[in-house]
């Protein structure tokens, strides 16, 4: 048995790994229909490992990559002083992203562990990891009515310039859970299924929410994905927008799913953490980050957020 035989998506094609690849010009090649590699296809999919520097401690991931589509496939269970290394050798501003290249060193410790032998008890499928934290939610109809014991709440839909010194009151003005800034913190909603597949409705704060999301991307390229699903009607409605800082929070659950997240499980873990349109003065843009519950900035010129895309019920 090796590395790829439960992960890979056609048992009739044996992947193979793209040692050259790293987080830096994923973008270019893939965001940008191959602008920096010749890819042809949409169905062309590459592999590769990185290190998720998004959470603590940072983890070595194997990753799944193709022009507009990316899925985490495994976590590596590498030795923890060979991930920082190679962190500290990539040598970028944990500030805008946190994704690392891995180095000479931690290829080796992969070829000596995954391929030459292979010792399966190192590597954590996330697929499995999704499959079980969607069996295990139910959620309500789209017809249940709000609970008595449950209130309305109108969160800000127009966005404003946040400093950083304004993040923490805005935080507690709804009590909205944050692991630095609030961390007693809680907001209730209560979701209800559409039953489309695609969307779901906190009936807490009038929103409908898509579930999934689109990838790794800068603000502009988030504008354009917005005007396409609004183009196409997405799940029948032609006013999605990005969420307000406060809108995004109110979906940020306390605890940790199975998938790694602070949120619902039925929302998907592949947008680990979102733009909200909220920009950030005297620069940057602000992102809600379920991983690590917290709301951080990115410069929004580079892939800096994942989109998610909300509506109000009128």
């Amino acid at each position: 048995m090796g590395l790829f035989d439960k992960l890979a998506n056609d048992e009739r094609v044996l992947p193979s790994i793209d040692w050259d690849l790293v987080p830096a010009d994923t973008f270019t090649i893939f965001e940008s229909w191959g602008t920096k590699a010749r890819i042809y296809s949409q169905k062309e999919r590459s592999y590769y490992f990185f290190i998720d520097g998004w959470q603590e401690p940072a983890t070595l991931c194997l990753m799944e990559r193709g022009i507009k589509y990316a899925k985490v496939l495994a976590r590596i269970d590498a030795p923890q002083e060979l991930v920082e290394q190679a962190m500290v050798a990539d040598g970028r501003s944990i500030s805008l992203d946190r994704n690392y290249a891995i180095n000479d060193e931690l290829k080796k410790w992969l070829m000596d562990n995954l391929f030459e032998a292979y010792h399966e008890e190192l590597v954590t499928p996330i697929l499995a990891e999704a499959d079980v934290a969607a069996e295990e939610f139910v959620m309500p109809d789209q017809s249940v009515a709000l609970p008595d014991d449950f209130y309305k709440v109108t969160l800000p839909s127009v966005p404003v310039a946040i400093v950083d010194g304004e993040m923490e009151g805005l935080i507690k003005e709804y009590n909205f859970y944050d692991s630095r800034y609030n961390p007693d913190g809680s907001f209730t909603n209560f979701l209800v299924d559409n039953n489309d597949g695609l969307t779901v409705t906190d009936k807490v704060t009038g929103l409908m929410w898509q579930r999934g999301g689109c990838d790794l991307v800068a603000t502009r390229r988030m504008k354009t994905y917005i005007r396409e699903l609004n183009s196409t009607d997405f799940a029948g409605f032609n006013d999605w927008r990005l969420p307000t800082m406060e809108e995004a929070l109110s979906t940020m659950e306390t605890e940790m799913n199975q998938a790694g997240t602070h949120t619902h499980p039925c929302f998907s873990s592949e947008q680990p953490f979102i733009f909200v349109a909220n920009e950030r003065r005297p620069g940057g843009y602000w992102f809600c980050d379920y991983k690590q519950a917290a709301m951080f900035w990115a410069s929004g010129t580079i892939p800096g957020g994942f989109g998610r895309v909300v509506r109000s019920i009128k």
